[in-house]
């Protein structure tokens, strides 16, 4: 079976690579343009692309998913499916063009969780459990019938980077389950489940990523968890960002008003939060390198 790939970060690479050992004709990737970035501005090709490069695979980089040139050339590879991971918004003209449709690896166990950043609001709503999900795509986002869904075990001091890398790794074994089983036909679609009380995953911005130390110790925690080691939680100190990427509850007490911090000048920063202080492990501060934090007292003076 032949398939064009559509990825763009390491998450989907994971996948890309499993169905290439897996024997499937990976005839195209399409990914995101080159970009410049970081402090040089040198330009940055994708994960996908980076792969597909060194294993001699077809790349395409369009700029407008609509354009005319790349849907005459999309539709020349005669692809019997396409497969998305990571990836952007399809428009129907792409998703509707291969006989056996476009399947969805989605981070999140459909329906909870739609959305831009289901591994990061999984933590930060303190989630005990999580998941894959390969489904069909159409018109409405993440809304699909699936194929088949994995869960994962969410270890209660989990960051949304060791969530990613566990349905990572899931994700790619259960894609190449379901592309197995759309070539023979072995498999059946279920409509996604109606609820009353689904949770969303929308894009994160920088204003969602600043600590509100009137929340209880526990959603400040999660959020910090949630939020690591990208996009990144932060508070300001001295009038500077502080970017936190772990911490742990400290003691169930409030000390004085949320937002206070209290240090011993060695090994210790805390901050209070409604009920309780919560201990900062590792951060980095506005304008230095990320560091733990007694190293941190250490350079400077609070």
């Amino acid at each position: 079976m032949k398939i064009v790939f559509m990825g763009t970060p390491d998450f989907a690479v994971a996948s890309l690579n499993a169905l290439a050992n897996a024997g499937f004709e990976i005839a195209a990737v399409v990914t995101a343009a080159d970009k410049p970035a970081g402090r040089g501005q040198k330009i940055q090709e994708s994960a996908v692309k980076q792969y597909a490069v060194a294993h001699d695979i077809k790349v395409l980089q369009p700029l407008k998913l609509k354009d005319p040139e790349f849907i005459a050339e999309l539709a020349a590879l005669k692809a019997d499916l396409h497969v998305v991971v990571a990836f952007r918004m399809l428009p129907e003209v792409v998703w509707n063009m291969p006989p056996k449709g476009t399947i969805n690896l989605h981070g999140s166990l459909l329906p909870q969780y739609r959305g831009a950043a289901p591994i990061n609001h999984a933590i930060i709503n303190g989630e005990k459990e999580s998941g894959v999900t390969t489904f069909f795509l159409k018109h409405e986002i993440d809304t699909g019938d699936i194929i088949f869904s994995t869960k994962v075990d969410i270890a209660h001091d989990a960051t949304a980077g060791d969530l990613h890398d566990q349905l990572m790794d899931a994700g790619a074994a259960l894609l190449v389950k379901t592309v197995k089983a759309i070539e023979s036909g072995d498999y059946q679609e279920q409509p996604q489940p109606q609820s009353d009380t689904l949770k969303h995953a929308p894009k994160i911005f920088k204003e969602d990523c600043k600590i509100d130390w009137n929340k209880s110790a526990g959603e400040v925690y999660n959020l910090i968890r949630g939020l690591s080691p990208y996009p990144t939680a932060f508070t300001v100190l001295n009038d500077k960002t502080l970017k936190i990427f772990k911490a742990e509850l400290a003691e169930k007490e409030v000390k004085g008003t949320p937002g206070t911090w209290y240090t011993d000048g060695k090994t210790k920063l805390e901050y209070q939060a409604a009920d309780g202080l919560i201990s900062l492990i590792d951060l980095q501060f506005e304008g230095k390198k990320r560091m733990q934090v007694g190293e941190f007292l250490r350079g400077m003076r609070l």
